[in-house]
């Protein structure tokens, strides 16, 4: 079980991180998640949002570049080891994080819900699934 992430590639300048959230607003689409990476001039937006096609479609329309990549979000315990028992389950596995992230999500008391890359995404939901986490799907994160 997989998510759609949408990435945009924005400049580094005063403005352009309020101009994505406002066309995403505009068209009415509620972001899940995000995070921002960026260079001196550059920076990559990732963002899970409610509506995946709605988003992408509304951001190219206004000249961004966007892209799609398959991540998982899992459920954890939001506790002291909670992300440690997560990782331990990848790491048996012999499987790497890419990045990861938090959602803004949280729908049970004492959990939390991260946003991860992994190469190998099948054995990664394997490895979580076996050892008792849950995935969160695309229409759940949606309804949340």
């Amino acid at each position: 079980m997989t998510v759609k992430q949408l990435s945009v590639f924005i400049e580094n300048r005063p403005g352009t991180l309020s101009a994505v959230t406002k066309i995403l607003g505009d068209n009415d689409v509620n972001i899940r998640a995000m995070s921002l990476a960026d260079t001196k001039d550059f920076g990559i937006l990732r963002l899970i949002v409610d509506d995946f096609d709605k988003a992408v479609s509304a951001l190219k329309e206004e000249g961004f570049s966007v892209t799609s990549t398959q991540v998982l979000a899992v459920e954890i315990n939001d506790r002291p080891g909670g992300l440690a028992e997560a990782m331990k389950a990848l790491y048996n596995d012999n499987i790497s994080v890419e990045y990861m992230y938090s959602a803004f999500i949280n729908t049970k008391e004492n959990t939390a819900y991260l946003i991860l890359r992994v190469e190998n995404v099948t054995a990664a939901q394997e490895a979580l699934t076996d050892a008792g986490f849950a995935l969160i799907s695309q229409q759940e994160l949606a309804n949340i």
